[in-house]
């Protein structure tokens, strides 16, 4: 049976449950204090630039069942650290993430629509690399992607944790694909 890792988020503390992969080995190495850098960070950018509040509910290993989404802003990592960060929508909870971002109704023809949500998945991304300690991290221009039902697939190298978040606008997650490269240098011996 695979193990289950604590993670601290804010003032609670969860478990991430790992899930099998199709190997038959567990997907589910990725260090807490970056999962929490994405915790920290998606709460500061929505409480700042929203006005609310996010509930986090437990992280999970992502499958391709949980993380359909119609709208998904996406920024890669590159340098110490590789990967993606997500944040999947439904439709209606990205029109009125992105509207109350703008601070006028948006809907997903208006062409400041994926500049919204691209602008909020940079703030999310940003934040949480400044809290890579130790890390010479570089974030990708974001993309949007959008289609009922889509799913952003990752390279089998970078297991992907789904945060599922709810606040007053919906639910909506956020998939954080990372490799750190970098050799930790704690503990190592002078």
């Amino acid at each position: 049976m695979a193990s289950r890792r604590p993670v601290v988020m804010g003032r609670a503390t969860v478990t991430v449950s790992p899930r099998r992969s199709t190997n038959g080995g567990t997907q589910n190495n990725m260090d807490v204090r970056y999962v929490n850098a994405f915790v920290g960070s998606i709460r500061n950018v929505f409480r700042t630039m929203l006005g609310i509040e996010v509930e986090f509910q437990r992280p999970v290993v992502k499958s391709s069942i949980e993380s359909r989404a119609d709208v998904s802003a996406v920024i890669g990592f590159s340098g110490d650290a590789s990967g993606v960060v997500v944040l999947a929508f439904g439709l209606d909870v990205a029109t009125g993430t992105a509207s109350k971002f703008a601070g006028a109704q948006l809907t997903l023809g208006h062409p400041d629509f994926a500049d919204a949500l691209g602008e909020l998945a940079n703030m999310v991304a940003g934040g949480a690399k400044a809290n890579f300690e130790g890390l010479d991290v570089s974030i990708s221009l974001p993309s949007v992607i959008t289609g009922q039902g889509h799913e952003v697939l990752n390279s089998k190298v970078h297991p992907s944790l789904m945060i599922p978040c709810q606040c007053s606008l919906g639910g909506f997650s956020v998939e954080v694909a990372m490799k750190v490269d970098k050799k930790s240098l704690v503990g190592a011996a002078s």
